[in-house]
């Protein structure tokens, strides 16, 4: 079963009247077997962070097999650069990346928001789903107060791809936030390792 680590988590500073200073993303490491995937590799000046970290979990850059960016904005793919050696996926709708990953559309954000669904198993006899949610669910504010996120194209998709994820997951990995519990409607720890 797939090894979910995460890189860093996502971040979003704003002002007084809510206008965004400041977004960085998510950057999700998926370990099956041979294959090393990244999703979304941050902004361009977090090289130095996303290097100590990935050293942390003991993964190189040129390790990575698969990149995936869960949509074009520059904060989720600054640092592809960094992943020389992988394949760039221009992911569709149920695409499976490697057993028990899979990619999901997710529009309303942007036209082309994805999200990366993985089936890991916790137990030895339940089996646990995470989202990578990308913007199409920024932050655990987003899920609390069950509204899309400010920045999008489409409302109504962005409203309908946030409800999908939810019931899809069990643990969503925000685009701008730290990992959370569904089901307790808590912040959860990554790395979820077996």
């Amino acid at each position: 079963m797939p090894e979910v680590f995460l890189v860093k988590p996502g971040s979003i500073k704003r002002d007084e009247s809510g206008r965004i200073l400041d977004a960085r993303s998510s950057v999700t490491i998926i370990a099956r077997g041979q294959q090393t995937i990244i999703v979304d590799s941050g902004a361009e000046d977090e090289e130095e962070t996303i290097r100590r970290e990935m050293a942390r979990i003991g993964i190189d850059p040129e390790e990575v097999s698969i990149l995936i960016n869960t949509h074009s904005h520059p904060d989720h793919c600054g640092n592809n650069h960094l992943f020389s050696r992988a394949r760039a996926l221009e992911a569709k709708d149920g695409a499976v990346i490697a057993p028990g990953v899979r990619i999901i559309a997710t529009p309303g954000h942007s036209m082309d928001s994805i999200s990366v669904a993985i089936e890991v198993d916790s137990t030895g006899m339940q089996k646990m789903r995470i989202v990578i949610s990308g913007d199409a669910l920024p932050t655990f504010g987003n899920f609390l107060k069950d509204v899309p996120p400010a920045l999008h194209v489409d409302r109504n998709l962005a409203i309908a791809s946030m409800r999908k994820i939810v019931s899809l997951s069990d643990i969503v990995i925000p685009g701008h936030d730290f990992p959370f519990s569904v089901g307790r409607r808590e912040y959860f720890s990554l790395p979820f390792r077996m």
